[in-house]
């Protein structure tokens, strides 16, 4: 049997035809077996399908494959941004979780946009995956807020499922980690040893999650002793705007600090850069403590206190759902990890 192909001149892409001749099969046979089909195909049909489309090169139309399906087998991942260690380590989970279950991940980065995050979902619509999640945080007062809604209420009335991450500001199916009260305990464990005065490095842009880490943390140390003193600063929401912040404070400032908390793992290693920049000794001198529990705190010295978020329990909720959307909130909790870098105070 001649190749669908010549040798001279442009080569076609490989059809669907293309394999149902080579297969000896119907080309309806063809799609059921590479478009996955619900109907059941012969398992004799099947093997030769699958043979001539390996040996003919044929890659599946993704189109096809969502009308043969009535929805595709890729969910989309919309999140802030990848370079930072948090969203990294996430999405790397929702990848695992997804491919244990059959399904593929695209993903796309916002950059904190609101703007962005809105053509996003109006372009994955289009795509028709099985589900989208958005990841992150929502802002305390979202600008565009009921057109984000409106898009993805359409999307659903086509049959797609909503998934949200770590963010309340959307009436739609979440799974969510508790950050004030994780801030919260932490807070309370860290006066426990001692510590009164502290700072915490809240977020500049106006995150709802961020912020329920600040409100938590300030909580958790006037609930814990009368005699506290908890600032609050809201630097730019990165480990240069923390470091930054850290080396505007003056000798006085700092001198009168015995901790400092930032609402982010990457924004409290930006304050220990910033701190040493200052010479002073991380825990010696100051104590640092971060919320996440990042995968590279493994190579801290010292190791550092924080908040584990367990995000491979976040995104086996997330997949569980959007396959099969229960309507309800499912909260994974946010547990303080006490490390060298606050060690007891004494005296």
């Amino acid at each position: 049997m001649s190749e669908p192909q010549s040798d001279e001149g442009p080569r076609r892409p490989v059809t669907l035809d293309d394999v149902a001749l080579r297969a000896g099969v119907s080309q309806p046979t063809a799609s059921r077996v590479l478009n996955g089909s619900a109907r059941k195909v012969a398992e004799s049909y099947r093997t030769k399908v699958l043979a001539a489309a390996r040996e003919l090169g044929y890659t599946p139309n993704l189109a096809a494959q969502v009308i043969a399906r009535g929805s595709s087998r890729t969910v989309a991942l919309i999140i802030s941004g990848i370079s930072d260690p948090y969203f990294s380590a996430m999405a790397a989970a929702i990848m695992r979780q997804a491919e244990a279950n059959d399904l593929r991940v695209s993903i796309a980065v916002t950059d904190r946009r609101v703007d962005r995050e809105l053509d996003l979902v109006r372009e994955l619509r289009g795509q028709q995956p099985q589900a989208i999640i958005l990841a992150g945080t929502g802002y305390v007062d979202p600008p565009s807020g009921g057109e984000l809604i409106a898009e993805l209420q359409r999307y659903e009335e086509t049959g797609g499922r909503v998934v949200l991450i770590s963010r309340t500001d959307l009436p739609f199916e979440t799974v969510r980690f508790d950050n004030h009260e994780g801030a919260r305990e932490l807070a309370a464990e860290l006066a426990g040893l001692g510590y009164r005065r502290s700072l915490v490095l809240g977020s500049a842009t106006p995150l709802l999650s961020m912020q329920q880490r600040v409100e938590g943390f300030v909580a958790g140390m006037a609930q814990s002793s009368a005699d506290t003193a908890t600032e609050v600063a809201y630097p730019e929401f990165t480990w240069e705007g923390a470091r930054d912040h850290i080396l505007g404070l003056s000798d006085d400032e700092l001198q009168r600090l015995q901790l400092v908390f930032a609402i982010t793992d990457d924004m409290a290693l930006g304050a220990i850069a910033g701190l040493r920049a200052r010479g002073l000794r991380i825990p010696e001198d100051i104590a640092v403590a971060g919320f996440d529990d990042i995968t590279t705190l493994r190579d801290v010295v010292p190791p550092l206190t924080t908040v584990h978020v367990a995000l491979d329990t976040v995104a086996e909720e997330t997949i569980k759902r959007a396959l099969s959307p229960d309507g309800d909130v499912r909260t994974v909790p946010a547990s303080p990890v006490v490390r060298a870098s606050t060690p007891r105070l004494h005296g």
